[in-house]
Order: C-alpha cells, then sequence, then structure tokens
C-alpha cells in the first residue's frame, strides 16, 4: 500500500496539469473532475508544462479524425492540407498565432525595447503580425501536402500529433532559458517551469513520436525534433536581443516556428 499511493499521486498530477492545459490552450470544454481541479484558476506553471507534450496530442485529436473523414474523399492533398491547418488553429482558437503575430509586431515595429513591450500588448495586429502569420500558415500547408503526397494520409495522421506535441515541448526550453520581458507579468505572477518539468515533457515527446517509425527513417525523425528545437531556440535569441527576456507571446511564437520546424525537417531527407 504505501508504495501505491505515490504512483497514484503522480498520475493524478499529470491529469491535474493536463486538464489545466487543455482548458488554457484551447476551446476545449473540460470539466472538474478532482476536488482540487478548478476550472477557474489559472494553471500553475511550475508543474503544469510538464503536461504540455500530451496536451499537443490531445488538441491535434479533432484534425487527425477529420483526415482520417477526408481521406475517403477525392479532396487532393492541399485542399486536406488547408483544412487539418484551420482545424489545428481552431482548436487552440488561434492562441499561438496569436502570440507570433504579437511578436512579429513588436520585434520589427520599434528601435525601444519599452516600446516593443508595448507593441506586444497590444490587441491589435499590425503589417508584420499578418505577415508572418500568412507565411509561415503557407509554409505549414506546403508541407503538409508534400507530406501526404509523398508519405500518404496515414504518415500525416501521425506526424500531427508528434507535431504538436514536440513544438509545444520545445517553446519551453526559451521559457525556461529566459528571465520574464515585462515585470509583473503572467510569467511573472504563475511561475515558470523548472529543468525537470522541461525534460519530462520532451520525454513524452520522444513516446508520442514513435509512431513514426512506420513511415519515416531514423534520420527524418532525429532531424525533424532537431529543427523542431532549433526553430524554438532562435525566437528565443531573437526576444532575448528585441525585448530581454519572454512572454506569453514568445512562447506561443516558439511553438508555431517549432511546429513549423518539426515538419519541415521531416521532409528535408528522403525516406531511406
Amino acid at each position: 500500500m504505501p508504495t501505491q499511493k505515490p504512483k497514484n499521486a503522480t498520475l493524478m498530477e499529470w491529469m491535474l496539469n493536463l486538464a489545466a492545459n487543455l482548458r488554457f490552450f484551447s476551446r476545449f470544454p473540460v470539466p472538474s473532475f478532482h476536488p482540487r481541479d478548478d476550472p477557474m484558476a489559472m494553471p500553475d506553471f511550475r508543474r503544469a508544462p510538464r503536461a504540455f507534450a500530451i496536451a499537443g496530442l490531445v488538441l491535434a485529436m479533432p484534425a487527425m479524425l477529420l483526415l482520417v473523414i477526408l481521406a475517403q474523399t477525392a479532396l487532393p492533398p492541399t485542399a486536406l492540407a488547408v483544412i487539418v491547418a484551420a482545424t489545428l488553429s481552431a482548436t487552440t482558437g488561434g492562441l499561438h498565432e496569436d502570440g507570433l503575430a504579437d511578436c512579429a509586431d513588436g520585434f520589427f515595429g520599434s528601435h525601444s525595447q519599452t516600446r516593443r513591450l508595448e507593441i506586444m500588448k497590444d490587441s491589435h495586429v499590425g503589417t508584420f503580425g499578418v505577415l508572418v502569420v500568412v507565411f509561415v500558415l503557407i509554409l505549414r500547408i506546403t508541407l503538409l501536402a508534400a507530406i501526404l503526397g509523398a508519405y500518404g494520409i496515414w504518415a500525416c495522421i501521425f506526424a500531427l500529433p508528434a507535431m504538436a506535441a514536440a513544438g509545444r515541448a520545445a517553446a519551453l526550453w526559451p521559457w525556461l532559458l529566459l528571465s520574464p520581458a515585462r515585470p509583473g507579468g503572467l510569467a511573472e505572477r504563475y511561475g515558470a517551469p523548472g529543468k525537470s518539468i522541461v525534460l519530462q515533457a520532451n520525454l513524452s515527446v520522444l513516446i508520442i513520436c514513435l509512431p513514426l517509425f512506420g513511415f519515416y527513417s531514423l534520420a527524418q525523425i532525429t532531424l525533424a525534433l532537431a529543427c523542431c528545437l532549433i526553430a524554438s531556440l532562435c525566437v528565443g535569441q531573437l526576444a532575448h536581443f528585441k525585448i530581454g527576456g519572454h512572454t506569453g507571446d514568445v512562447i506561443g511564437a516558439s511553438e508555431q516556428m517549432a511546429e513549423t520546424g518539426f515538419l519541415l525537417g521531416l521532409l528535408l531527407l528522403h525516406s531511406a
């Protein structure tokens, strides 16, 4: 009995973290399932990110299911890719895309660090934000269509949760490595994940990526994960240079670029 309690407690912690992530990062209606589970509370970002990758897996499921259904039609790969990308964005309410747009507007809209942070906090989207989001979406749709055309429907279906999980786990590294750029912001008020939490999330990614070995080579999967991480770290480095740290928008932008990097890396090599 004494050895069983820690296991149950650990599983419950993961479930609570997953529920908190799904409520915060998606449009999913997640009801309370435990006395410790408060649907109205902000996630504890010191612990909740351990389930980021699993949340990505869950958030990819609507797009996966839709792709399974549409695979029975005569729609071309490009149309399927557009629908999948739109479904992924709708599932999160465009939350991460909004972060990407805010970062683009802020980073490139002023020469002053203070003014950049002000622009990022503004709810309006400027020219830089629109251009970057459009270009990233076009690239993502093109890559998804290429996977559908080159490897088939099931290779794309299993790439979706791997992409969503890897992108969210990779976005944790700028969060871990950088200080909050805005004093009193969400990052400072609700905590940040430690190294062990980030490592737990990234270990989950490796498990979620296992089905990819049925469609892609080890080199392709390794390169996809590497490109995913590099893309996130590049956003983090740019944030450090432009605003001196991270914000919630930086984490969202890192996630978007990491997901796109994952798809790009998956296609850089021909299948062995």
